[in-house]
């Protein structure tokens, strides 16, 4: 009796090039595995983009063998917009989830939670903090839902009082396949009272916003900077920066019941004319209902650039808090709308710290467990803390000894001793 495997994945995706397998993780994600390692399982087809078939072996041993095909290939990970090398953290990837800034869980000893899945973006924003985009040289890294959702309990569960989850990614937060699903799978958490992420609303779509208007808890700050094309292109660094179909999604997503907020950037010299025709422009959106029953406009909150050393820096002398405010007040007076917000707007309140493992001076021993986003970093396990080794070259499950040189909030970083 003829045998057949059938392995089918939800997270992953099956083409055909030349000489090679190409498997797509989470859509944007790819690795390459040579056809004549994956016929050594056994005669192949794709009965679906997610299902691949082997003839002639038994299904346990077929998924044992391609596993370790992916597993073997997975470091040549791509990212398939950004072109960079990428990092795929799973539950059995040895990788903990708290103690990175760059993706995981951030807890800062407050009501806002910080997830990110995933680091990349479609755009070079000219005042991005993080310098991310399709130009930034740096590894991308991309975690699995279950495994963040896993975790994220495990962090709800300690601090035990209602949160904000803020989707928080270096990047946008939509390039990762599984966001919609998992605000969805937020929004069923009690603990959480507010789900928000940013984007710059390039890649969501109208099926995207008809789920999303499902989760009452979720709130999209959307990125728009101009209402000039090529102004908003020269400050997205994108020439393919579509603004009329942001401008539609804003209208789609005001007529819908998903909260939304919009969130320019003032950049001097870049969009100080631009400014007063955002404001006029969410003017002629429709009013939503308020709590209270009465109609209200969707907020303009306008944030000051401001330079970071590892960010891009697009002017060199930038507004001051002073100049800004008063920007913020005459804007207010002139289009009748507030605009001035503060951490009573957020519900921000202050929650109990999160045990350190290891504090500032500490030496330790830890195990070489993947990839840093920057060339020549490490990322290091100990105490079910993920530790960023820079001047490190990797090699997988080294044992190494480091000295504490960064605890705050949990987010370590470690030097070589």
């Amino acid at each position: 009796m003829t045998q057949e495997a059938t392995l089918s994945f939800e997270t992953l995706q099956f083409n055909l090039k030349q000489n090679t397998l190409q498997i797509y993780l989470l859509k944007i994600f790819k690795l390459e595995i040579p056809l004549s390692e994956v016929k050594k399982i056994g005669k192949f087809e794709f009965t679906d983009k997610n299902t691949i078939s082997f003839s002639n072996v038994k299904e346990k041993k077929a998924r044992i063998q391609f596993m370790g095909l992916f597993d073997k290939y997975l470091p040549k990970l791509v990212n398939t917009i950004s072109k960079q090398q990428a990092t795929y953290i799973h539950s059995g990837s040895g990788i903990p989830l708290i103690g990175a800034v760059s993706f995981g869980i951030v807890y800062r000893n407050s009501s806002i939670i910080e997830i990110k899945p995933i680091t990349s973006c479609n755009l070079s924003c000219v005042y991005c903090s993080v310098k991310e985009g399709k130009n930034s040289g740096k590894r991308d890294i991309v975690v699995e839902m279950e495994y963040l959702l896993e975790e994220l309990n495990k962090l709800l569960e300690f601090v035990s009082e209602p949160v904000e989850i803020h989707i928080g990614v270096q990047g946008e937060p939509f390039l990762y396949a599984d966001m919609v699903e998992m605000v969805e799978r937020l929004q069923e958490l009690e603990q959480v009272h507010t789900i928000s992420t940013d984007t710059n609303l390039t890649i969501v779509t109208k099926a995207m916003v008809d789920r999303m208007e499902k989760c009452d808890k979720f709130r999209l700050n959307i990125s728009l900077d101009s209402m000039d094309l090529d102004n908003a292109r020269r400050i997205a660094a994108a020439p393919n920066y579509n603004l009329p179909y942001v401008l539609d999604m804003i209208r789609y997503i005001a007529k819908s019941k998903l909260n939304f907020l919009i969130a320019p950037v003032y950049v001097p010299g870049f969009n100080d004319e631009e400014l007063p025709k955002i404001i006029e422009f969410v003017k002629t959106l429709p009013a939503s209902e308020k709590r209270k029953g009465e109609k209200e406009l969707p907020k303009v909150c306008i944030q000051n650039y401001l330079p970071y050393k590892s960010g891009r820096r697009p002017v060199k002398i930038p507004a001051t808090w002073e100049k800004f405010y008063l920007m913020l007040d005459k804007l207010e007076l002139e289009h009748d709308i507030q605009l001035r917000i503060n951490a009573d707007d957020f519900e921000i309140k202050s929650l109990k710290e999160l045990p350190k493992p290891f504090s500032v001076d500490d030496e330790i021993r830890a195990k070489l467990v993947g990839r840093d986003r920057f060339d020549h970093t490490c990322l290091a396990a100990a105490g079910n803390r993920v530790i960023s080794v820079p001047n490190c070259e990797f090699s997988s499950g080294k044992k190494v000894k480091l000295k504490i040189i960064r605890d705050k909030h949990n987010i370590f970083t470690g030097k070589l001793v």
